[in-house]
């Protein structure tokens, strides 16, 4: 059984290693297709690195015996989003070809609705994968933000800088880390964003229309977010709320002696 699952566990670490090396596949087709200067090169190099190593480590904790289906459409994904970091970071340097992003922007947000059906339909959905798939989308939604900033300013970083500081906000509040009721809203905001910020990015409309999009997106996104931040904080004051009468009845039966 033990040599089972070592053999189980190489395979599915083998997955990883063969998705970082389809990333430096699509980055040298992209290098040879644009030019891509160093910039782009080494951003695309450090994303395949990084994906790989905090997912084999992640795979590793796990302790899944098969990568699955539905990881296997999101680690394509994940593929694609870091052909678009690479384009993204070689825009600093030199004019960026809007078609090119724009394509492998639209099938990574296409196949956003893939991998979950996947997992359904076979059975094979898991916390790993669905944490996977979340933080493929967020760092998609991050790099689209830097690109139409460039163009309509600093305040696009917000939206995909929200996430993250939502994040870096519950290490101090612990009450934001726990779990949301499900929420279509909630799932269709997440949705939109990478939709709104590709509309954007594609320059196909004038600069006052790009930034309205943008703002739309903005702004759903602080609704979105305000929206569960203030569910979150009523019920930690309604789970507090007993846990304060029971101390102070405590206090009272512990001082009642001494009062009489």
């Amino acid at each position: 059984m033990a040599l089972n699952n070592t053999f189980d566990a190489r395979l599915v670490q083998q997955e990883t290693a063969v998705g970082a090396g389809v990333q430096i596949l699509l980055l040298a087709v992209l290098g040879s297709a644009i030019g891509m200067g160093p910039a782009g090169w080494l951003t695309g190099l450090a994303f395949a690195i990084a994906s790989w190593a905090v997912l084999s480590r992640a795979l590793h904790r796990s302790g899944l015996r098969s990568f699955g289906p539905a990881n296997r459409v999101t680690l394509g994904r994940a593929t694609l989003v870091g052909g678009v970091t690479a384009l993204v970071a070689d825009s600093f340097e030199s004019a960026p070809p809007v078609t090119l992003l724009v394509a492998l922007t639209a099938v990574a947000l296409i196949l956003d609705g893939v991998d979950g059906k996947v997992a359904r339909r076979t059975g094979t959905s898991s916390a790993l994968g669905a944490r996977f798939d979340m933080e493929v989308d967020a760092f998609l939604i991050l790099v689209l933000s830097v690109y139409v900033s460039m163009s309509l300013g600093p305040w696009v970083l917000l939206i995909g800088g929200m996430r993250y500081g939502f994040v870096a906000a519950a290490r101090f509040l612990p009450w934001l880390n726990a779990p949301l009721p499900p929420s279509t809203a909630r799932k269709a905001v997440a949705a939109a964003q990478g939709v709104f910020l590709l509309v954007a990015g594609a320059d196909l409309l004038p600069l006052v229309g790009n930034a309205a999009v943008a703002g739309l997106a903005l702004g759903l996104l602080v609704w979105s977010f305000g929206r569960d931040v203030l569910w979150l904080w009523r019920r930690s004051r309604a789970r507090r709320a007993p846990e304060t009468v029971r101390t102070a009845e405590q206090a009272g039966r512990v001082l009642e002696p001494v009062a009489g």
